[in-house]
């Protein structure tokens, strides 16, 4: 009975020894979400971020989510672009929608009932004492899907709530990349 414990209490050692041998030796480190990782930034600039849209805020609804990401998760203060050590220059390339259901009756078959806002976005982190790029994303890409009413005004609302959807997706995709370098 003895022997029977502690052969099964060896086992058990060797098996969460061998777990956290594994952990820790494969190159995976724990670290402060809040620090960005193999760069300091004492200061950041996040200016407004331009869009081809007509709509108005959808610039202003962008530059806040990202804002706000650095804002509620990191310890980086957010300065001027005079003031800052880096900056973060993001600009929208392209908004396209694309159906996603339709509706179909008697007498009309190309109705659609939702559609597909997709928003690229080209983002870059730069040193701006020597102009050096940490790092560039050309095509940052994300979609959301909104609701097609009868009603315009209605239509242009729930587009307007996947506009923030997705600026959320995306400001939650540079903080990532910014912090932890993916």
């Amino acid at each position: 009975m003895l022997k029977d414990w502690f052969f099964g209490f060896r086992c058990e050692v060797f098996l969460v020894l061998g777990f956290l041998i594994g952990l820790f030796g494969c190159g995976y480190h724990l670290q402060a979400t809040n620090t960005p990782k193999g760069i300091q930034i004492p200061s950041l600039a996040i200016p407004m971020i331009p869009s081809p849209s007509s709509s108005l805020g959808f610039e202003a609804d962008f530059t806040m989510m990202i804002r706000k990401a650095f804002i509620s998760h990191s310890r980086i203060p957010l300065t001027s672009r005079n003031q800052a050590a880096f900056i973060l220059l993001g600009e929208v390339r392209r908004i396209d929608t694309e159906p996603l259901s339709y509706r179909v009756s008697h007498d009309n078959f190309n109705a659609t009932s939702s559609r597909w806002l997709k928003i690229t976005l080209a983002v870059k982190l730069m040193n701006r004492a020597d102009g050096e790029i940490v790092w560039n994303d050309e095509a940052m890409e994300e979609k959301a899907s909104f609701t097609v009413d009868s009603d315009p005004l209605r239509t242009r609302y729930n587009q307007r709530k996947a506009a923030r959807r997705i600026a959320q997706l995306l400001a939650e995709r540079i903080y990532l990349r910014t912090m932890e370098r993916f």
